[in-house]
């Protein structure tokens, strides 16, 4: 046997080796990409938990920013009735008059049923 044959042999069998080789890693690969079981699976739920997740953001950031906004505004109406009724006071206490003393909700029910 010559040294051209040899090689020739050898590659032969390395093409073969190669070939069984290739044919494995194919297989490996079909399993791994099957949508059912193998990653592709996985990889598809998780895109799918990616997309309602981002959705839910969205909403939760829609909902805090209208939260923030109503909070803004009834801030804004409480400084103004403040300022009215400071305002209120002031008139009341340059004419002299002294504004009635407020009581509690639960206070005043009381009182009332005692007068009663």
């Amino acid at each position: 046997m010559t040294i051209s044959e040899f090689m020739q042999v050898a590659l032969a069998i390395a093409s073969v080796g190669l070939a069984a080789f290739c044919m494995i890693l194919a297989r490996r690969l079909r399993r791994l990409n099957d949508l059912e079981t193998g990653l592709g699976g996985a990889i598809a739920v998780m895109a799918a938990e990616v997309d309602r997740l981002e959705k839910a953001i969205c909403a939760a950031r829609d909902e805090a920013t209208a939260a923030g906004e109503a909070l803004a505004a009834e801030i804004t109406r409480a400084r103004t009735e403040r300022a009215a009724w400071e305002l209120r006071q002031r008139i009341g206490q340059a004419a002299g008059i002294e504004a009635p003393a407020r009581r509690a909700p639960r206070l005043r029910k009381r009182m009332e049923q005692a007068d009663a």
